[in-house]
Order: structure tokens, then C-alpha cells, then sequence
């Protein structure tokens, strides 16, 4: 079970996402007394429902969660209209703080961010989806994903995204979709996380993935969001060297974080100033 919650009180006002799925509870952004939401989060937590909390603080903010026993795992420039943000996470049981790939993780970082800055040649015609696509989609991300943190594989939650503002483009040929990304955007903070990348087997040669990235991009400049950022599998070269490619800076790495390919990961936060494109 996955659902937001907008807390709106007396000195505290919270967004607040129920991740039931990825035992995770996670504060998007919060405004005011953060005692009021520390003894909210403790509230929620006593359910056994989650197993790591994170919070997505101001500067201002970070240090009372820190006092509380949170450590800062990674931050996005500008996320805050133009405000950086500190991901602060708590984790609730041993298994979930510890990583058993964490070491493999910093040799493959390493190993993308000694590659070069560049983009694929070649072209294929992109195309910016309806909720007409979303069917097509959704049978894209049932074939590459087994698993993964949100229901991509139902048409209808496609749709429901694409009504709540998040850009999804493709590739296709012959009539099917062969790859596609997705950008989630804040209209309130002017954020957006570039997210859903899948290609299908058969085409993970084409380069494609930089194409779909870089269209988003556009996108998202013509609604005047300029803080692009994407949570990436640690253990996916592939992914992490399009993103580093395309000129993100690496920005740390949440241990544990979803549900995602085949198992819990760890996924690492890349982000990127539009504005300066």
C-alpha cells in the first residue's frame, strides 16, 4: 500500500509518503515545528509497517533530525525551489541499515565517473506519451522489471501519474514501445525526478536511454523546472554512466532504499542544473 498524506496543523504543515510496500516512510517537505513531526513520524512508525524514515530537510531543518539520530545519506541541489535538500534517514532494524553490496557499489561509482562526458549518435523519433499509451507502457515495464517500487506494470496507475503531472517519453517501432522514461514533477518545489527508465532486452545496445533523458530535459525546461534528479541503482553500470554522462553530479547513496529489479537495493542520487544547459 502506497499513499501520500497531507498533514496540515496547528505550527506543522507535511507531505508525507506511506510506503507500505518498501517498509520506507519518507517526509517529501515539511514547514514548521519539527518536534510536531518527529513526534508524528514516531507515531507512525510504532506499527512496524517501516524499517527506514526519510526525510527530504532544508539546511535549517537537517540538524534537529541529525540530534534525533538520522544521518545524512545524500542531498539535491535546488530542490527546494532553488533550496538544496538533505536526505536525512533513520533506519528502524539492523538489516535494513546494513548493505551487502556497498563496497561493489563504490567500485562501480568509480569506474562510471572515470568515463568520459558524452552523448550516443544516432537518432530515433521520440514522442511524448498520453494516457492512450498508457497500456503500451505498462507492458514495457512488465517485461523489465520483475519488480519495482511502484505498480508500472497496471495501466491505470500510468494514467493516474500522468494526471498528477509526470512526463512520460518513448521510443517505439513498429508499433511497440521499446524504451521509455518518465520525469516526476513537483509543480510546488519546481523539481522534477527523472525515473521509470526501462528498454526492452533486445535494444539495450541502442543507446536510447540518453535520447529519452535528454528530451525530458527539454521538457521540463519549457515548464521552467531547472533541478533535474534521478535515484539510480547502485549495482546498474549502465545507468549510473547515462546519468554521469549526461552531466549529473553524484549526490550519495541511500542504502536500502526500494524494492526494485529483484531484491531491496541501494540506489544512488544524481542531479543536474537545467538552467545552465
Amino acid at each position: 500500500m502506497q499513499t501520500y498524506e497531507y498533514i496540515k496543523k496547528p505550527k506543522i504543515e507535511a507531505a508525507i509518503y506511506k510506503d507500505g510496500y518498501n517498509r520506507r516512510l519518507r517526509v517529501d517537505e515539511f514547514r514548521g515545528n519539527p518536534v510536531l513531526l518527529w513526534e508524528y513520524v514516531k507515531k507512525e512508525t510504532q506499527s512496524n509497517l517501516y524499517e527506514k524514515v526519510i526525510v527530504k530537510a532544508r539546511r535549517d531543518q537537517s540538524l534537529f533530525f541529525f540530534e534525533k539520530g538520522f544521518i545524512l545519506e545524500g542531498g539535491v541541489n535546488a530542490y527546494f525551489n532553488g533550496d538544496k535538500a538533505f536526505f536525512m534517514s533513520k533506519f528502524l532494524t539492523d538489516e535494513r541499515r546494513n548493505s551487502s553490496y556497498w563496497s561493489d557499489e563504490d567500485a562501480i561509482l568509480q569506474s562510471v565517473q572515470e568515463l568520459g562526458r558524452h552523448e550516443s549518435e544516432g537518432f530515433k523519433p521520440i514522442s511524448v506519451a498520453t494516457e492512450e499509451h498508457a497500456g503500451r507502457l505498462a507492458d514495457l515495464y512488465q517485461e523489465v522489471f520483475k519488480l519495482y517500487p511502484v505498480p508500472l506494470h497496471n495501466p491505470d496507475y500510468v494514467r493516474e501519474s500522468m494526471k498528477s503531472g509526470t512526463i512520460f517519453v518513448y521510443i517505439e517501432e513498429e508499433g511497440r514501445i521499446i524504451s521509455a522514461a518518465s520525469a516526476d514533477v513537483s509543480s510546488t518545489c519546481k523539481n522534477a525526478e527523472i525515473t521509470d527508465c526501462a528498454t526492452r532486452s533486445s535494444y539495450r545496445k541502442g543507446g536510447y536511454m540518453k535520447h529519452l533523458i535528454r528530451k525530458l530535459e527539454w521538457e521540463l525546461l519549457n515548464r521552467d523546472i531547472f533541478c533535474a534528479y534521478t535515484i539510480a541503482r547502485a549495482l546498474s553500470v549502465g545507468m549510473n554512466a547515462v546519468f554521469h554522462q549526461l552531466g549529473y553530479r553524484y549526490g550519495g547513496r541511500l542504502a536500502n532504499n526500494c524494492i526494485i529489479f529483484d531484491k531491496m537495493e541501494d540506489m544512488n542520487i544524481w542531479e543536474k542544473d537545467l538552467s545552465v544547459m
